[in-house]
């Protein structure tokens, strides 16, 4: 709209005026009437359709000396206010735009302050506890939810598993946590530590911080996603209507203390890649562009699925995830019909599909909730800690990431089973999901499933190997003897 606005601006001051334009050397000029005078002289001469070359350096003298009553602005000049009224423009017709689309449709966002901080979920996120199968990638889902400082997880697995149909029903076991009002940022109100610049001067102050309970953040970063809208940027909106810098928080703003899912994780950008390793590492965003220096807490649980026959991970983003698990193709007959019932009852009968499961997300909601409340009492023995350390050295595990998180995880798990002790048995179900991905150290000549040196060491340090999962079982044919 600037652009056009200039050029229709030229094009007519061109066929109104054509002695207007100066000849080689010589300066360019708009007459335009002084503020206490409108344009009383220039509206004759553009009813006429020109003005004359005499009256034209008339003006121009009286202007230059200072002592006519018209004022001269330079082409850049009316360039400049021609490109910020068009901004204007654009932004006005962009929010007009907005306004109208939220009329017409329902928009699906983030609880804000003062709304309902339960969500609808019938007929929109499939059921968590109606996911056939995949108990290993459910508990390590689980565990981050109970314990977040675990780390994330990585599902691997072949195409049509549903790796992304269970992380995405996560959302409906993900609990509301109290949040400063107002802060763009999710700060907590209790921790002074995670508080972003604003909120922690007021809490210094000695300020009351209003708080509100809001549903945790769940955002799926998409793979086309722009630097400047997962860090932040410029409030372009902000600087046209009231000057001066503002700045526009971008997605990692909007997840902290929340889960980032990332599909197809192993193909994202290496840019990106870079930002969330800088935010994983301290727990903070700094954004410093275009004169803005803003940093601002950014502490989440990441979330990935991939398929390794389409490209391996970063070993810098591998090692960030605390747990890896992997999906196959269930070949059982009875769990492939479980599948294709409740994907067909869901679709066709989401209601009824709801109903019957809908409570069962609910408890198991209200189970993590208390598992939250129950971790800060829950201990690991002296000795069983020894030993985890020990298995980490015999696989020559790289860091001590590997160490921390098997701890975490079984502590986590401890909780969630209603106990305050870990056990050896809580080792052995999580040390492979902890570990597994720790091991490759050459990524052309290495595994990626190194379960099984896992396995043995735990059969050397534990006399016993990892919690196997019950087999499913078998549809008996019709017609076969009982």
């Amino acid at each position: 709209s600037a652009v056009t606005g200039i050029f229709c601006f030229c094009l007519h001051r061109r066929a109104c005026a054509p002695a207007m334009w100066p000849a080689a050397g010589q300066t360019f000029a708009f007459p335009v009437p002084a503020p206490t005078q409108p344009a009383s002289f220039l509206a004759p001469a553009l009813r006429q359709g020109s003005v004359s070359s005499s009256a034209w350096e008339q003006e121009a003298a009286e202007a230059t000396s200072g002592t006519g009553s018209h004022q001269f602005w330079s082409f850049g000049a009316v360039a400049s206010a021609t490109v910020l009224l068009g901004g204007l423009a654009a932004v006005s017709l962009r929010q007009a735009k907005r306004g109208a689309a939220g009329k017409k449709g329902r928009v699906v966002r983030l609880a804000q302050e003062g709304e309902d901080v339960v969500p609808e979920f019938a007929g929109n996120v499939f059921p968590f506890s109606a996911v056939v199968g995949q108990k290993e990638t459910k508990l390590a889902l689980i565990l981050n939810l109970v314990d977040p400082v675990i780390g994330g997880v990585l599902i691997q697995g072949e195409r049509g598993t549903g790796k992304s149909c269970a992380v995405r029903a996560l959302v409906r076991l993900l609990p509301e946590i109290p949040s400063v009002v107002g802060d763009k940022y999710n700060s907590d109100p209790y921790e002074p530590n995670t508080m972003s610049e604003e909120v922690r001067e007021r809490y210094l102050d000695g300020e009351e911080l209003p708080t509100v309970m809001r549903r945790t953040p769940f955002v799926e970063l998409p793979l086309g996603a722009t630097e400047d809208r997962v860090t932040g940027t410029i409030d372009i909106e902000q600087a046209l209507l009231k000057g001066g810098k503002a700045f526009e928080p971008g997605i990692l703003a909007r997840v902290n203390r929340g889960i980032m899912y990332i599909d197809e994780v192993n193909l994202l950008d290496d840019t990106i890649v870079d930002v969330l390793l800088d935010s994983a590492a301290g727990g903070w965003n700094t954004v410093e562009r275009e004169g803005v220096s803003v940093r601002h807490p950014s502490r989440f649980v990441l979330i990935g699925t991939a398929h390794p026959d389409e490209g391996d991970l970063r070993p810098q983003l591998l090692d960030r995830f605390g747990c890896t698990v992997g999906i196959r193709t269930n070949n059982d007959a009875e769990a492939r019909f479980q599948v294709l019932k409740r994907t067909n009852a869901w679709q066709f009968d989401a209601a009824k599909m709801e109903a019957k499961w809908g409570p069962k997300d609910a408890a198991l909601k209200q189970k993590i909730m208390d598992a939250r409340a129950r971790l800060k009492s829950v201990k690991c023995d002296r000795e069983l800690a020894v030993k985890i350390s020990n298995v980490c050295s015999r696989l020559n595990v790289d860091g001590l990431r590997g160490d921390i998180v098997t701890n975490r995880a079984a502590r986590a798990l401890a909780a969630y089973e209603g106990r305050t002790e870990v056990t050896e048995k809580d080792v052995r179900k999580v040390a492979v999901m902890c570990l597994n991905h720790r091991l490759r150290k050459n990524v052309v000549s290495d595994n990626l499933d190194n379960s099984d040196k896992v396995a043995e060491e735990l059969m050397r340090v534990f006399g016993k190997g990892p919690v196997a999962e019950a087999p499913p079982k078998q549809a008996v044919p019709a017609g076969a003897a009982a």
